[in-house]
């Protein structure tokens, strides 16, 4: 068979710019590439494998001899044009929430659960969110030899995660309070600051300043006071690790970090588990880079991690207190493995089964 045809769908956006940086980056597997998005950005050339690509309306015809699309939009755009694209023949690897936790739709993370991918009913497979996938190529590997029981996770989340809006907003504070040091004291402090620059906290993603500030809730409060990010840690974890009963306790807070997420990382098993033999297996991953000298500084932070691609894993240490646990500090980059990464990932192994 011929190179099958790739599409991306959101081609202009923060998670499609960082694609496009993906897709320079690796082998070009592929036909034709053709780039989509909504109509104000139709007509913009981008450069991928060194030739200039034209921008196209999204629209049933822009699907037509695609064989592959990846969606990097928003769930309601996702709902529309997936199943649109898919009734044509098209794989779509979806980025956004809006399929996950269907049951007829596999939820991938190619380091664990690569043959899910193959099933497909609706021709959709769908890609984790960015905080359950900054800890599953280092959990799935641990749950291969270990057997996962029970999982406790404090997550640490960039601000990239609710898009631009929530960088531009950290930005803003951050001049706001470069210019007025004082008034990083408080709330009302840094408010009052902002409102006599102009940036009202009204205009803000979040219901408390981010500067110098920690948010403990991320995404948007459910049913039992948990928030959407904590139930699709929960979930979804479930979901790609295929343990229905695994028992899940998440608590997701917005830090003022613009990108990568950290995820503190408290694991129980089944067999028992020691920290030489967590280190050997997480260092034989090849997604996995393991940092973990703290008494010399080695640790993975989210600084450091930002624009690669791997999982990075730190604090491997016993919970004594607590049998067959292992606690880690993991860190991703929200918008490479936590996004574009994964589902391009995705993408190249429906390409190899197309082979």
């Amino acid at each position: 068979m011929s190179k099958p045809n790739l599409a991306l769908v959101g081609a202009t956006g923060a998670v499609g710019t960082v694609m496009i940086d993906i897709i320079n980056s690796r082998e070009n597997i592929w036909g034709e590439i053709r780039l989509i998005a909504s109509a104000r950005s139709a007509g913009k050339e981008i450069m991928v494998h060194g030739k200039p690509h034209t921008v196209v309306a999204l629209s049933e015809e822009a699907f037509d001899g695609i064989d592959i699309a990846m969606f990097d939009v928003p769930d309601e755009v996702s709902e529309v044009w997936a199943p649109i694209a898919a009734a044509k023949g098209v794989v779509c690897v979806d980025n956004s929430a809006a399929f996950r936790m269907n049951p007829e739709v596999p939820l991938v993370v190619p380091e664990v659960n690569p043959f899910a991918a193959k099933s497909r009913p609706l021709g959709i497979i769908a890609n984790p969110n960015c905080t359950t996938l900054t800890m599953m190529a280092a959990l799935g590997a641990l749950h291969r030899k270990w057997e996962l029981k029970e999982l406790v996770v404090a997550s640490y989340q960039a601000v990239s995660g609710a898009g631009a809006p929530g960088i531009d907003r950290l930005k803003a504070e951050i001049s706001a309070v470069a210019a007025n040091p004082e008034a990083g004291l408080s709330t009302d402090s840094v408010a009052k600051t902002l409102e006599s620059q102009g940036v009202s906290q009204a205009d803000s993603p979040w219901a408390a300043p981010i500067a110098l500030n920690v948010i403990p809730v991320a995404g948007s409060l459910k049913d039992g006071g948990h928030t959407s990010e904590e139930l699709k840690v929960r979930n979804e974890s479930r979901k790609i690790l295929g343990i229905k009963d695994l028992k899940v306790a998440a608590t997701c807070v917005r830090v003022p970090v613009q990108v990568s997420h950290s995820l503190a990382v408290h694991a129980t098993f089944a067999k028992p588990i020691t920290v030489a033999e967590v280190r050997a297996e997480l260092e034989a991953q090849p997604t996995v880079v393991v940092m973990d000298d703290p008494a010399n500084g080695v640790y993975p932070t989210p600084a450091h991690v930002a624009g690669q691609d791997p999982t990075f894993v730190g604090r491997i240490r016993q919970a004594e207190d607590f049998p067959n646990t292992i606690d880690l500090f993991v860190v991703g980059d929200n918008l490479r493995k936590g996004a574009a990464l994964n589902t391009y990932e995705i993408a190249e192994l429906v390409a190899q089964e197309l082979a």
